[in-house]
């Protein structure tokens, strides 16, 4: 097993990697000196990314100088896409990364729990029974214990178990449950090793008029329980009001369509307090709490010197605080309480180093190295501003190379130089570290407890620089780092990461077979190191054949991708399995893929997972044969249905003319493309016009609200009404309400065993209502709810058909649910199987 090498307090708990250096002013400066004398934290405590008032914890940063945090139980797995084709555990990287981007411009910082989204959840005992309560319970107990808020706030209300969504109940019913419990030293006790107990002052409850159904009955209601404090300010020192740097903040959420305007003026936010005393004056949520220095033994004299340096700073000349810096960070490194001192030893670094316009870096020749890899990595030092600075070593940890100086700084010259240097051949991979080993549908696994929390994978290696300042000792350390000049983008910064010498894909992800025939699949083989005598095989299920058994790759050069051909052949009788292709290399074999997350908005992802095709050899039919398919916001539904035979040609809205659906069978609609395309309202015409012709028009779930472009009763040519009705029980029963319908009989006769496998839900944003010419076919529900018959609606118009569906195909078409593919061509070949 390979090694992993920690090092949490010298990479930071919350360390942003492979950014750009951010331009720091004397604003940011004085605003940092600002923050440095607050002693006081808030933890925002929610379920998923997105879930988070930024004008909330923006405030709280920027007006209340406060540290704070934003707890999101999840990475968000289990939501859409509306940027890319990651979904489950990559949308979770994604949407992760987009958590800290929205941190970046807020100034918050971020913290996860091990739970999975695993989808949809109706009530909070649910989510927390799926999540592994005692397990998720542990990870709230530990974030409260590891930053010690004096204030949790609450987004959703712990009393709505059952009206909202699961998991936004859960997330407040535990933090309302644990307020007290991580005070109890008998709680969790093997913790205490490493953190001590600690009990908030307060808990708040962020309500708003959503929480009472509309604006005017939240006007009307009670607020003298209510604290509120007015979010609308401007910071002079940033150049911007809290509400565009809450809008700047949310508009990171890309994948969510989040888009946010920035807004100016005062803006109320009301807190209901849940644990704790009410604070005198309730616009003041610290009231009452020492935020001060005083509030650690030994403070009196830091507060006095750093009273000093807020007042005599001078914008012009910020190294002039350094000497008084010095003095209080001698004083704060001799704090007896850890914590305290921890925290802001950190923050006077970072105050000290951007007063003198340190630089410091370390980068290497490329993104990645292999283990046992030998690399050229680049040190840069500058002193930017005059001061009295010394460098004394350079390091890498945890490599071990070192250099020892004695070089006195000089005001804006800088030092360079470069070494060569050997990645230790047991070093660990690079990846999600929550992704490593399998989990559970409710719980990620992590095998190293003190990452628990963390957002990020701590860097494989770091740059620690040891300075002498103003006589005393300080070092900074830095993750290594790749970066490059792109010729549009200008200068580009990468993370730097460990990779395995060899990565294996499988073009397809599910492979589906109707027949016996042979099918090609295409295995993609990357070379992060140049390797001699490689060869490559597949592991597939008894009874399949693949031809050649095994290719002889022979040497690949570094960076260098080849692909590669078998023949498939699948069995004669139903068979379900998997196919990992396996190179063999140097002794070693590799059946990982490594997946790059690649967008503009946040820094480039890699995450190594095992490369694996589902196969599935299933008894399915089909009439038609050409398709148009409309993308809506991503789903691999074309790929699928290429799988079974079908011609699918992607087409966009301006494609959609009499001549071009001419073409074609059937028309589909991508998931919610009535909610993304606003030219789609001058094409109905047309599309009806397609179906009148003998064509099918399918249509997949979309949501209702202000972002369908048109109305319901305009999507189809008989009126229908979406609710937000759902099924989230993939295995709920499901009754066939017109079991002799030509599309549950032919071409591919449907039986209740076409409903088992189904992954993470049945369906979602079922209409509620429909005109009679509407046949509904499916019925399922959840437990304890009346009947969903809105799933599949088919009516006749003219010679064709229009079908609405919310059940969930853009996930069980991916995941090579044999029952769904049946389901789908029969969708596709209704009115086309000469049956009456």
């Amino acid at each position: 097993m390979r090694k992993i090498f920690i090092f949490l307090f010298l990479a930071g708990f919350f360390t942003t990697q492979g950014q750009s250096p951010k331009a720091i002013t004397t604003g940011n400066i004085y605003k940092s000196i600002q923050n440095l004398n607050f002693l006081g934290t808030v933890l925002y405590v929610a379920a998923h990314p997105d879930d988070e008032n930024t004008r909330l914890i923006s405030y709280c940063v920027n007006e209340l100088n406060a540290d704070t945090y934003y707890l999101s139980l999840t990475r968000g797995d289990g939501g859409q896409n509306l940027i890319g084709p990651e979904i489950r555990e990559l949308l979770g990287v994604l949407r992760t990364e987009e958590l800290l981007a929205a941190r970046r411009v807020d100034g918050g910082k971020q913290m996860f729990t091990r739970a999975n989204d695993f989808g949809y959840s109706k009530n909070a005992e649910e989510t927390i029974n799926i999540w592994d309560s005692e397990k998720v319970k542990h990870d709230v107990v530990w974030a409260i214990r590891k930053v010690k808020p004096d204030v949790i706030i609450n987004r959703f209300d712990h009393r709505t178990s059952g009206s909202t969504h699961g998991h936004h109940t859960a997330s407040a019913m535990l933090a309302y449950e644990l307020f007290d419990r991580s005070g109890d030293k008998t709680a969790f006790p093997e913790q205490l090793k490493h953190v001590s107990t600690w009990t908030p002052n307060r808990l708040f409850f962020n309500t708003s008029f959503w929480f009472y159904g509309s604006q005017e009955k939240f006007d009307q209601a009670d607020k003298s329980n209510l604290a509120m404090v007015d979010v609308g300010g401007y910071f002079p020192l940033l150049g911007l009001s809290n509400g565009e740097i809450a809008a700047l903040s949310r508009s990171n959420h890309k994948c969510q369509g989040f888009g946010s305007a920035g807004s100016r003026g005062s803006q109320s936010e009301y807190l209901e307090l849940l644990r704790g005393n009410m604070p005198k004056n309730k616009s003041d949520i610290f009231e009452g709490i020492n935020t001060t220095w005083t509030r650690v033994k030994g403070g009196e004299a830091i507060l006095f010197i750093m009273s000093r340096v807020q007042k005599n700073f001078d914008f012009n000349n910020p190294s002039a605080s350094v000497k008084d810096l010095i003095e209080a960070r001698k004083l704060i490194a001799a704090l007896g309480d850890e914590f305290w001192r921890t925290k802001k030893l950190r923050e006077i670094d970072n105050v000290i180093a951007s007063c003198l316009g340190l630089f410091v870096e370390a980068s290497a020749q490329a993104n990645y190295a292999t283990p046992g890899d030998s690399m050229r990595v680049d040190f840069e030092v500058v002193m930017q501003n005059k001061g009295q600075v010394k460098l004394t070593g350079i390091s890498l940890l945890p490599i071990g190379k070192s250099r020892d100086f004695d070089s006195l700084l000089t005001a804006n010259e800088k030092l360079f130089l470069s070494e060569k240097v050997m990645v230790s051949s047991d070093m660990d991979f690079t990846s999600p570290y929550w992704l490593r080993k399998k989990g559970t549908d409710g719980i990620y696994h992590v095998d190293n407890p003190q990452w628990i929390g963390l957002p990020e994978t701590p860097r494989p290696i770091q740059a620690k620089f040891d300075l002498i300042i103003n006589g005393s000792k300080v070092s900074f350390i830095k993750d290594l780092i790749y970066k490059y000049t792109d010729s549009e983008k200008g200068e580009v910064y990468q993370p730097f990461e460990i990779l395995p010498e060899f990565s294996v894909k499988t073009k397809e992800g599910v492979m589906v077979f109707s027949d016996t025939h042979s099918k090609e699949i295409e295995i993609e083989v990357k070379a992060y190191a140049a390797e001699a005598n490689a060869t490559l095989t597949l592991e597939v299920p008894q009874g399949w054949k693949i031809t050649p058994s095994i290719i002889q790759i022979g040497k690949l050069q570094q960076n260098q991708t080849a692909s590669y051909k078998f023949s498939l052949t699948p069995p004669e009788l139903t068979s379900i399995g998997t196919l990992v292709p396996v190179l063999t290399a140097g002794g070693k074999k590799y059946k990982d893929e490594v997946i790059e997350i690649d967008y503009a908005h946040v820094p480039l992802q890699r995450v190594i997972k095992p490369a694996e095709t589902s196969l599935s050899r299933i008894n399915i039919k089909r009439s038609g044969d050409r398709v148009a398919y409309l993308m809506g916001t991503g789903d691999d539904i074309p790929a699928s249905l290429k799988q079974i035979g079908y011609n699918v040609d992607l087409i966009n809205v301006e494609d959609i003319t009499a001549a071009k659906l001419s073409q074609y069978d059937a028309l589909i609609m991508g998931i919610r493309s009535y909610n993304k395309y606003d030219d789609l309202k001058f094409k109905q015409s047309i599309i009806f016009d397609f179906v009148k012709q003998g064509g099918n028009f399918i249509v997949q779930y979309n949501t209702m609200g202000r972002d369908l472009v048109m109305r319901e009763d305009e999507m189809m040519p008989y009126p229908f009404k979406i609710s937000r009705e759902r099924v989230t029980k993939e295995d709920a029963k499901v009754t066939f309400l017109a079991p002799e319908h030509e599309i549950l009989q032919v071409p591919n006769k449907i039986t209740q065993e076409d409903f088992d496998g189904w992954v993470q839900e049945r369906g979602l944003y079922f209409p509620g209502e429909w005109s009679e010419q509407f046949i509904p076919i499916l019925s399922c529900n959840d437990p304890g709810e009346p009947p969903r018959n809105g799933g599949l609606l088919v009516a006749p118009y003219g010679e064709g058909y229009c079908i609405y569906t919310a059940y969930s195909w853009f996930r069980e078409l991916p995941a090579g649910v044999p029952g769904a593919f049946r389901l789908f061509a029969n969708m596709i070949s209704v009115g086309k199987n000469n049956r009456p």
